[in-house]
């Protein structure tokens, strides 16, 4: 499993907006998730078949899921985590299946290798989910302005302030 802990690198702002707001739900098994999904969710949402949530993997190594307008720093309860991101669940007939997950978290920023993490808590559960991340992004904080970026097409430049971003 990959070791690398996440701290919240997120805007203070947001940190102490959603300070009170209630932690991520961990997800240890099917049962769990059927439960979440059904005392969170909406009905239309439920009714979809299309479950978008938004994710940690805590330090313990445990899913923990909220709703998909939460923020992470909240669903993490503030703590620093293993992974982070969105997660596009699929589910007929009571078969669930991870058809899509992210790594896009600006609060923590994760790395493409936290996957080590994520598909070892959703091994646990069990649950059937894609061999990677199946949209990876990177993130570089601008030495010149301080703005986190998503780095798209490997252009490394602030989106802020048109500065250069470290390739690091």
């Amino acid at each position: 499993m990959n070791n690398d802990k996440y701290s919240y690198v997120g805007s203070q702002e947001i940190r102490l907006s959603v300070a009170n707001s209630p932690i991520g739900t961990v997800i240890s098994s099917i049962e769990d998730l059927k439960k979440w999904i059904f005392n969170t969710l909406d009905r239309r949402t439920i009714n979809s078949n299309l479950i978008v949530a938004t994710f940690v993997i805590d330090l313990k190594g445990n899913l923990r899921l909220a709703e998909r307008s939460s923020e992470h720093i909240a669903c993490a309860g503030g703590k620093a985590v293993l992974s982070a991101g969105e997660i596009f669940i699929t589910w007929d007939k009571g078969a669930f299946e991870v058809c899509d997950i992210t790594n896009q978290s600006t609060g923590y920023c994760p790395k493409i290798d936290s996957w080590k993490s994520v598909e070892t808590a959703l091994k646990k559960i069990p649950i059937s989910f894609p061999p990677h991340f199946t949209i990876k992004f990177i993130f570089r904080r601008c030495p010149s302005c301080s703005q986190i970026n998503i780095v798209k097409n490997d252009v490394f430049i602030c989106s802020v302030c048109n500065s250069n971003l470290p390739d690091e």
